[in-house]
């Protein structure tokens, strides 16, 4: 007949789905009993009715039919009282970007978490999708990864990875959705209709980006991706003090006028402390499906150029691709729907080149902007 202690061994085994942490190390194991090779056990839940409650439920029942003797596993369920949530809110907010005063702090267990921010000028170069495809090639490598879209009132993240639905958390903190392995957190989670646009004046966007560093539980990440909007404005800002040891990325494209705004955002994230890590030439060339003759459709030179300005290296030079455009528009990112186009060759490269040379950020003191 199994024992209690096989039975905990086993549960030990378990994660909750939303912590990535062992039910017998969250106090969620109850009333169990063990008997003739029937389990009966009861779980107190953290998140009532959350989209992992069914994952758990599978976890937990063949964890425990693994057991040598187990015949049967009956579940039952209860929320957590007041108590252990408060108590185990506590910890786990020792692990979240924490603000103190006027300063956020990373305490973190685990690997660091390397930051990287991706920037542009202007818009429409391309920076959300070398976002996402750079995030999910970096996830398909074994890493954990986080995306944060902090383009507040042009967010696009979630249509491109085919992520959509409303947040959840506990106590104040706040579950990031998933997809293709990333954990994501977007503004447009978080509206009543995410059709509508956002208005906010500046402070209103700091204190959004300032809850994604802080009330966001990223758990153990390698790489946290930062979509900026394009510019030099508010978010950037913002960003560049409350992360001032972030690496960065900057997005152009071939043409002059793109380099030339291009260049404006990586000078300030040099201001701010911040590392320009590269620069990343989108739009590079257009090969004809039929001739096979290549076309600077955009112009050429304009990523060595700005690399050149920055003091920092031409990552890649990726070419115009309709699939990139259109696996954005379907939610599957070129590093996953046509893995082996050229686009997505040169964007699995950046990921490549991050690895080797990112900073780590975490246990960093953080400073913000004043919020009024």
């Amino acid at each position: 007949m199994p024992t209690d202690a096989q039975v905990l061994d086993a549960l030990a085994e378990v994660r909750e789905p939303h912590l990535e942490r062992p039910v017998t190390d969250l106090g969620m194991v109850g009333d169990l009993t063990v008997e003739d090779g029937s389990i009966r056990l009861e779980l107190a839940l953290p998140i009532p009715g959350s989209p992992g409650s069914d994952r758990l439920a599978n976890d937990v029942t063949a964890a425990l039919r693994a057991v040598p003797g187990v015949t049967e596993v009956h579940l039952a369920y209860r929320a957590m009282g007041e108590e252990q949530r408060r108590s185990l809110t506590r910890r786990l907010r020792a692990e979240l970007g924490q603000v103190q005063g006027s300063e956020v702090v990373f305490a973190r267990p685990g690997s660091p978490t390397k930051v990287i921010a991706v920037a542009s000028g202007k818009g429409g170069v391309g920076k959300s999708s070398v976002t996402v495809n750079l995030a999910v090639a970096l996830a398909e490598a074994g890493h954990a990864v986080g995306v944060m879209d902090a383009d507040i009132y042009g967010y696009s993240v979630p249509r491109m990875l085919g992520v959509s639905g409303k947040t959840y958390g506990m106590e104040g903190l706040v579950f990031p959705l998933r997809s293709y392995g990333c954990k994501v957190v977007s503004i447009g989670f978080f509206l009543p209709d995410p059709d509508r646009p956002v208005m906010w004046r500046g402070p209103m966007m700091h204190r959004a980006l300032q809850q994604f560093l802080s009330d966001v539980y990223w758990g153990e990440l390698d790489f946290l991706l930062i979509d900026l909007p394009p510019g030099t404005g508010d978010i950037a800002i913002s960003l560049g003090q409350m992360l001032p040891d972030a690496d960065l990325l900057v997005v152009t494209t071939p043409q002059e006028a793109a380099q030339k705004v291009a260049a404006r955002a990586g000078q300030m994230a040099e201001e701010t402390g911040m590392h320009v890590a590269g620069v990343v030439e989108n739009m590079a060339s257009f090969t004809c499906p039929d001739c096979g003759s290549s076309h600077d459709i955009f112009g050429s030179g304009g990523g060595a150029t700005l690399a050149e300005e920055l003091g920092t290296q031409l990552l890649a030079r990726v070419p115009i691709d309709p699939r990139v455009r259109e696996g954005g528009d379907r939610g599957v990112p070129i590093v996953v729907g046509d893995p082996d186009a050229p686009a997505a060759r040169a964007l699995r490269s950046v990921a490549e080149t991050v690895v080797r040379r990112s900073r780590s950020v975490v246990g960093k003191s953080l400073p913000l902007v004043d919020g009024g």
